[in-house]
């Protein structure tokens, strides 16, 4: 697949001045490494990313599950920075060029992946470019450009994405796929299926840990649950190429990452089950710390070291549907993957960073006492008794500043209901037509915290696009 660099379109004049840069540093340094080439500080790296956790989710998910003073695994990591989110073309970016800024260090338009900054996601007449998740991208609509997984694939280490998402979807598809909007699951799926006709060869021989939903884009039009438009059996595919397949949090389970090479785990049809719903129905799906776990005792085989990408991506989901309670339990998962993974590595020779891709239209109300239930109705600290509006009714301390507008006749006053419930929606101030679900993510920065090897840079304010180069050079890459 061809790979172009995005500084010959950004930055014209370096190039021209290359030659005589490139001149001087070798009569003032002597013998020097190839060009771009820096000492690795890392042998692996896990980046960590909690889909649309705003700093607002961060702190309520801290005080939901330790208390105001406590802290959550990942706010022990001792770098920590802000990032700017926007994309090319919109103030509030979504998922797709957010986490493509972090893997290839090019700004890019709404649901583009891994592509140049030339591309577009629709064409004249706002037509994404996919029909039933098959992406129709036309020729010259942009070009894909290098991402850190496949850096990392070049440079001979192991790679992996884990999520709770789809595998096809935004997040992990920017590690190791290139379309032109986001959509095109199916798309994404092939470019991942060793022998498939549109394989992304960037990617070598495959993958080596893929774990996470969306098994529905594997399978073949004529199986059930299919949602293809093809024959394509990309699951067959990725079995005869030698991966061990699970479908399972016990299948899962039983596996031994000493007598595994490569590894697909597909546990959903569609998305996995939020953890609340995970734990209290005792689904036969693996946590994402399970996952991770897995993932790390395959990839850390490799004497080159590795790439992991672990996503938690229902945080997302949850908060898209003001349901503050399960987004909140899944960022308490996404840290337990943290944790699991520092109880693993060596961080003298691993970088660990942990960041989200955009924040969501969530806030922190009020002025509740101390101890006051995060997801309870906010109670003043000055005399304990519950804060009313101007309307005589009380409030919750969580509320989203948009949402659907469909809602239940007694959600107008919150008197008599338990907003600490599993199913509540959060309140919303402007709403929009639908179901659940079209509540808008947030343009503000968001937090990002690292340790370990080559995680010095990782200070102060910066671009998304600049994740990428930090990442790269402490690899070495």
């Amino acid at each position: 697949m061809k790979i172009q660099l995005a500084a010959s379109k950004q930055f014209p004049h370096r190039l021209r001045q290359a030659p005589v840069l490139c001149a001087l540093a070798l009569l003032f340094s002597g013998p020097a490494l190839a060009a771009d080439a820096v000492p690795a500080k890392a042998k692996n790296v896990i980046f960590f990313l909690g889909d649309g956790m705003g700093p607002v989710t961060v702190t309520a998910a801290r005080i939901y599950g330790h208390g105001e003073a406590g802290r959550l695994t990942m706010e022990t990591l001792n770098r920590t920075a802000r990032v700017k989110t926007f994309s090319l073309d919109a103030q509030t970016t979504d998922s797709a060029p957010s986490m493509a800024a972090y893997m290839t260090g090019v700004k890019m338009k709404n649901d583009v992946i891994s592509m140049s900054s030339d591309t577009n996601a629709y064409d004249a007449n706002g037509k994404p470019y996919q029909v039933k998740a098959d992406s129709t991208c036309v020729a010259g609509n942009g070009q894909p450009v290098q991402t850190l997984l496949e850096l990392s694939k070049s440079a001979g280490k192991a790679v992996g994405a884990v999520s709770t998402t789809r595998i096809s979807h935004a997040t992990p598809a920017a590690t190791y796929a290139h379309v032109c909007n986001r959509d095109a699951y199916n798309s994404i799926t092939e470019q991942a299926t060793p022998g498939a006709a549109r394989y992304n060869t960037a990617l070598k021989d495959g993958v080596d840990v893929l774990l996470g939903g969306g098994l529905r884009h594997f399978l073949p039009k004529s199986s059930p649950g299919s949602q293809r438009n093809d024959e394509l059996d990309a699951l067959g595919m990725f079995k005869a190429a030698g991966y061990t397949y699970v479908a399972s949090g016990s299948e899962l389970k039983s596996v031994n990452p000493a007598n595994v090479s490569k590894l697909l785990g597909l546990f959903t049809a569609s998305d996995m089950d939020y953890e609340l719903d995970r734990v209290k129905k005792k689904l036969n799906q693996p946590s994402l710390a399970e996952m991770t776990e897995k993932a790390i005792g395959v990839l850390k085989k490799n004497p080159n070291g590795y790439f992991l990408m672990v996503e938690g991506g229902r945080i997302d989901h949850a908060l898209h549907g003001t349901n503050a309670k399960r987004a909140l339990e899944d960022t308490l998962a996404f840290d337990a993957a943290i944790k699991k993974a520092l109880e693993l590595v060596d961080l003298k020779d691993t970088l660990i960073v942990v960041t989200a891709d955009h924040d969501h239209a969530i806030g922190f109300n009020g002025y509740p006492k101390r101890g006051n239930p995060i997801l309870g109705k906010v109670t003043n600290y000055a005399d304990g008794k519950l804060a009313l509006a101007a309307d005589g009714k009380p409030y919750t301390t969580l509320v989203f500043g948009n949402g659907s507008a469909p809602r239940r006749p007694e959600d107008s006053d919150l008197t008599n209901v338990d907003t600490e419930a599993d199913d509540y929606l959060q309140q919303v101030g402007v709403r929009f037509a639908g179901s659940p679900g079209s509540e808008t993510h947030g343009g503000g920065d968001v937090m990002l915290f690292s340790a370990g090897a080559g995680s010095d840079s990782f200070k102060g304010t910066f671009e998304n696009i600049k994740v990428f180069g930090k990442v790269k050079n402490a690899l070495g890459l």
